[in-house]
Parts: C-alpha cells; sequence; structure tokens
C-alpha cells in the first residue's frame, strides 16, 4: 500500500479531481437548494430554479482557465467567444438537469451505499487506507476534509445513475447492426478506367480570349485580401534583461539565499515488516499486534540477515511483502510523518525499534542512503543569472508598461520614441485581417490584428495603442502601407488563370472521352476496361470519394452494372460493377465495430433521454442570454 501511494500519489489526485470537479465547482456541499445564490440577473432556469449570470461566468471563467492551463498559447479571444459561452452555458444547465433528477429520483446513495461503491470502485484504490477508510492525507494535499469528499461523491454517482441507467440497459438492433456493418464492410469487385485530368493538360491550349473569358466570369477567385505592411515594437521580459546587469555578489546571495535549490534532493531506501493495527481498534487489539510485532522484531534483531524472508512471511503490506519488505527510495513527504522521521534518522544498515503509525506497527531497516549533494556556484551560475535578470525584469515590468502604453499613445506618429526610451527593436511583418496558416505567436493573435486594422489605425496611420498579450507581453504596431481588398489586372495573375483555364478544359475532354466509352459499355458490356479492383469504405483502392460513394450505392440486382461518375476538375471515371462480395474478415472486424455501434446507439440514446429531461424539468434559457451566446447581442438577461 506505502508502494502504491508514494508511487502513484499524482495520478490519484488527477483522478479525485476528475472524478468531483463538474458536481462540486456548480453545486458546492449545499446541494440543489442554493441555485439561486451568488448572483441577481437569471439567463436561465431548470426546474423552477434560476440559473444567474454571475453563476454563468463563473463555469465560463473556470472553463477559460482550465484551456488556458492545457493549451497556454491559445488566443483568450477563441476562449470567450459567443460559442465557447453558450458551452459554459450548457454544461452548467446539463449538471443541473442531471442533479435535479438524481434527487427526484432518489438516485443519491445512502451513507451505507455510498461506502460500498467507495470501497469497491477501482478508481479509489489509492484513496483508500487499508481498512477501507479514504485517506485523509491525500484529500488534505485537495484543501478538503473526509465530509466534503463524501458529499462530492454522493453527487457524482447521483448524476452518473441519471444516465447510467438508461446507457448500460440500451441494445442496439441485430437487425440495425448487421445493416450498418453490410454497409460499412461490404466489399465490390469492379473494373475501372479513368481518365485524369492530368492527362489531358498538354492536349488543350487555351486562347487569350479564353483567358480573359474565364478571369471576368471568376474575378473573386483571383480577388486579393486586404493586407498591412507593418512595423512593430514588443515590450516583454526578454527586451528588459538584455539592459540588466546582475552584479557577481548578488548571484552569489541568491545561490546561498536558495540552497536547497541546487541540492539534489536526499532520497533513502527502505524495507519494512508491517503488522496492521487501526487506532480506531480496541486497546486489547492494539495490545496484540504490538506484542506480535515485537516479537517479530526479536527475531530480526537476532538474525539481521533474515529480515527479507521475516518479511515476506509475516509482513502485512501486500505492496511490499512479496519484495521481502522494500520500499525501494523515496524523498521526504512521501510517507507518512512517523515512518518519515524514524527513516531519516537511521543510518544505512540500521534496524529500529517499534514505529507506530495509523497503519500499525512497522519494523524498518535502512538499505541505502543517495542524494543530497549540492551543486557547485560555478555549475549553476548561468542559470541564476538568467533567473535573477528574469526576477529584476518582472520587478521593472510595470514602470516599463506604463511608459511604453503612455509613450504610444501620446506620440502616436510614429514608433522610435518608445523605442529611444526603452531601448527596444523594430520589426516588421505582412499581415492580414485574419492571421495566417500558420502564423504562429503575436502574429498570430486576432488581438493584435483587430487593432492594427482598427479605423483610426488605417486611416490616420496612428500607433495602435498598447495591446496586451498577456504573459508579460505588450506590443504597439503602425501600418507602413495598407493595401485594400483588390481585384488585380488580368497580366498579373494571367499564369494563375491559365492555370485554371488549362485544367477546366483538359478536365471536360477527359469527361467527353469518358461519357463516350460509357455510351460503348452500354451497348456492349463486354467492352474491355483497364482494370480490376476489389473495394469496400475501408479499402477504397485509391478511388475519389465521389467515385467510391457512387460505386457502393450502385443497384447491385442487376449484374454486370455499368456506371459514370464526373468527379469535377479530377477527371472521370467509368466502372463496371461485377460482384457483391461478403465482408473479408467478417469474424474480427464485425465483433469490434459491432460493439463500437452499440456505443454510439447507447450514446444517442442517452442524448436522447437526456433531451426527454430538459423538457420534464422546464429548462428554459432566457432570450438575452440566448442572444449573448449566439453572438447575436449582449444585452443583459431579463
Amino acid at each position: 500500500m506505502f508502494e502504491f501511494v508514494r508511487t502513484h500519489t499524482r495520478l490519484l489526485q488527477f483522478i479525485l479531481v476528475i472524478l468531483i470537479f463538474p458536481s462540486f465547482v456548480f453545486f458546492g456541499v449545499q446541494g440543489y437548494s442554493s441555485f439561486r445564490e451568488g448572483g441577481k440577473v437569471d439567463v436561465a432556469k431548470v426546474d423552477g430554479h434560476a440559473v444567474t449570470k454571475s453563476e454563468w461566468d463563473a463555469a465560463h471563467q473556470r472553463n477559460i482557465e482550465r484551456f488556458r492551463a492545457q493549451m497556454p498559447n491559445i488566443d483568450a479571444k477563441l476562449l470567450d467567444s459567443p460559442e465557447a459561452r453558450r458551452e459554459s452555458l450548457d454544461g452548467l444547465i446539463r449538471e443541473r438537469v442531471l442533479l435535479g433528477a438524481a434527487q427526484k429520483q432518489f438516485l443519491l446513495p445512502g451513507d451505507a451505499r455510498l461506502k460500498r461503491l467507495f470501497e469497491s470502485d477501482p478508481q479509489f484504490q489509492g484513496l483508500r487506507n487499508p481498512d477501507g477508510t479514504v485517506n485523509k492525507d491525500i484529500l488534505a494535499a485537495q484543501g478538503m476534509t473526509s465530509e466534503m469528499f463524501a458529499q462530492q461523491l454522493r453527487l457524482e454517482f447521483g448524476m452518473r445513475q441519471v444516465l447510467g441507467g438508461v446507457a448500460d440497459t440500451t441494445i442496439a438492433p441485430k437487425a440495425s447492426v448487421a445493416t450498418a456493418l453490410d454497409a460499412l464492410l461490404q466489399r465490390r469487385e469492379l473494373q475501372v478506367q479513368r481518365f485524369e485530368t492530368k492527362d489531358y493538360e498538354s492536349k488543350v491550349n487555351p486562347t487569350d480570349a479564353e483567358l480573359e473569358t474565364y478571369f471576368k466570369a471568376n474575378e473573386a477567385r483571383f480577388r486579393l485580401p486586404e493586407q498591412a505592411d507593418i512595423e512593430y515594437v514588443v515590450l516583454d521580459l526578454d527586451a528588459l534583461k538584455k539592459d540588466i546587469n546582475a552584479p557577481e555578489e548578488d548571484l552569489r546571495r541568491y545561490y546561498t539565499e536558495n540552497a536547497s535549490r541546487y541540492t539534489v534532493a536526499e532520497e533513502r531506501r527502505a524495507s519494512h515488516i508491517l503488522i496492521k493495527s487501526e487506532k480506531s481498534q480496541p486497546a486489547a487489539e492494539r495490545e496484540k499486534a504490538k506484542a506480535r510485532a515485537e516479537a517479530l522484531l526479536a527475531q530480526v534483531r537476532k538474525t539481521p540477515a533474515a529480515f527479507a524472508d521475516i518479511a515476506r512471511k509475516s509482513s502485512e503490506d501486500a505492496g511490499s511483502a512479496a519484495n521481502g519488505g522494500d520500499l525501494d527510495f523515496f524523498s521526504r513527504g512521501a510517507m507518512v510523518k512517523p515512518f518519515e522521521d524514524a527513516v531519516f534518522a537511521m543510518k544505512p544498515g540500521e534496524i529500529s525499534n517499534l514505529v507506530e503509525s495509523d497503519f500499525g506497527f512497522h519494523i524498518i531497516r535502512l538499505d541505502a542512503v543517495r542524494g543530497g549533494d549540492k551543486k557547485s556556484f560555478d555549475a549553476v551560475r548561468g542559470e541564476i543569472e538568467a533567473e535573477v535578470k528574469r526576477t529584476l525584469a518582472q520587478r521593472k515590468f510595470a514602470e516599463a508598461a506604463e511608459l511604453f502604453t503612455n509613450t504610444v499613445y501620446e506620440q502616436s506618429e510614429s514608433l522610435q520614441p518608445v523605442i529611444d526610451k526603452l531601448k527596444l527593436s523594430k520589426k516588421t511583418a505582412t499581415v492580414q485581417r485574419s492571421a495566417a496558416p500558420g502564423a504562429t505567436g503575436l502574429l498570430a493573435s486576432q488581438k493584435l490584428l483587430d487593432a492594427v486594422f482598427s479605423n483610426d489605425v488605417v486611416v490616420n496611420k496612428r500607433n495602435t495603442n498598447a495591446v496586451d498579450l498577456g504573459q508579460n507581453q505588450l506590443v504597439s504596431a503602425r501600418i507602413v502601407k495598407h493595401l485594400p481588398a483588390r481585384t488585380p489586372p488580368l497580366a498579373d495573375v494571367k499564369s494563375e488563370v491559365r492555370v485554371a483555364v488549362v485544367q477546366q478544359q483538359a478536365a471536360a475532354l477527359a469527361r467527353k472521352e469518358g461519357e463516350a466509352l460509357l455510351a460503348r459499355l452500354r451497348q456492349n458490356p463486354e467492352t474491355p476496361l483497364a482494370q480490376t479492383i476489389v473495394v469496400s469504405r475501408s479499402q477504397p483502392q485509391s478511388l475519389p470519394r465521389a467515385a467510391l460513394e457512387s460505386v457502393l450505392k450502385a443497384d447491385a440486382t442487376k449484374l454486370p452494372a455499368p456506371l459514370g461518375v464526373d468527379l469535377g476538375e479530377q477527371g472521370y471515371l467509368v466502372a463496371r460493377l461485377t460482384k457483391v462480395l461478403p465482408p473479408e474478415d467478417a469474424g474480427a472486424a464485425s465483433a469490434a465495430l459491432g460493439a463500437q455501434y452499440a456505443q454510439a446507439w447507447s450514446a444517442a440514446v442517452s442524448a436522447a433521454y437526456f433531451e426527454a429531461l430538459k423538457k420534464r424539468y422546464g429548462v428554459e434559457i432566457k432570450p438575452a442570454a440566448a442572444a449573448a451566446a449566439s453572438g447575436a447581442g449582449t444585452a443583459p438577461a431579463q
């Protein structure tokens, strides 16, 4: 048990947070009755209980923070879009519907059932003490009491029951499964001949008149987007660090004050023999357990070399007994305090007296010690200098940010004043109103692009205001050259127009020859075709999607069946369907796909049931909230 907790503490904490996050974040431990707390403006109702604007905002903010933690470089504007806000509102409503249904359907487990669920669910193994109770130390690390955890677990299990009763009992009809799998796995043998556009491009030579006609008919295709050549300056910690000098004495003082950071954490390897005895047990039973442990200690003292054998035979720690009691290396904080205090006070090879913990009585042998070595100043000087400069830059940033913001605004006719004052570097770029594909960093920020293409900056050629991109980064830009959206003259794009016309004429020629072959095939079914292939949806044999769908949808009751498929710019395909074949691997593939189809069916039924619950519990989204979530308006909900 010690080994599992020590090795998987972070994993267990993650499981704990994931399990309890939705219900606790949205409902707390007060339950469904406190829905109206926390705001005055109602944006929705569930079963007559209001969802307030402040609750919606809080839920949305938590979603934003979670996404930022997972993707630090994501554009904040995307996270605060109407679509993202609507998802937050939908998630909040879903929680409330499920909790309301769990309460009204009496699905919240009682204390006895909750205890059984906790003790039997494998995902809580790391949270359980040997006697099945919750490990309060792990809960305390999450800032929770056992009562809070129990209440959250009760809500989570209850809400899971609402849809679980539907999802877990849904059976996909065999006929539906068979039909779906046949459509997916069925194979068809066909003969094909392809007329590809590229094979006809050398046979066409469009005239200038044809190019001009095509260009006039397709001007929108060649229209150039609005763009601007800009110059910009960035104020960030890197820019400030360049002019910061860190004296040698400051670096050495930092090294001394943070010595622990440059010391390899000491780890100790120990083995133990555990005789279980919970503190809640009667005193008489505790004494019996202690007597057993003292007897084992006497054996170990008499024959130290037999420690591992005695641990295998007598230790009651299932996680380490089979390894002779070996717990491997661990650092401070990994074990319960009495155990840790004893281990870190011992010398290698030493065997402890009895050590009493919440788990029982331990006999400990310290096997090895490693770590505790301190890196020299010279070895970490570069790291320290970078850290000190970063710290000094952070202290300087607020003052520099104010100067940057004021200067680009007050002297908006040029970026040179702010460059001179803060010793910044001017950079240049060409940008459009939306980020270019593959753009990264600040040039991918829609917030900055919106500022660049604002009316004042475009028309009056002023600096943008300082744009805060977060993470101690400000930027200001100005337009050097602005080009509105425009259609270029034919001469500028003639080569591109010619490529398009050649492709169009070549495709037409391919289609003409393909249709001629299809006509002959219909008159004479024995007309030979170039290639015989077997296709299915999982094995398209390089057929274009349109051709594959046409072949698989073709009427197979009368074979052979000729057909032609217009592939547009790609050309034309002539096919003759000759056979319908069963799936190549009907056994394993059908079983696996059948299970996936059943899961999809179950998910669809669950979704339909949830929609029915929404109607039953009278979910109502206020018009103003719906408009705000769709981007149609920002008026407060009534």
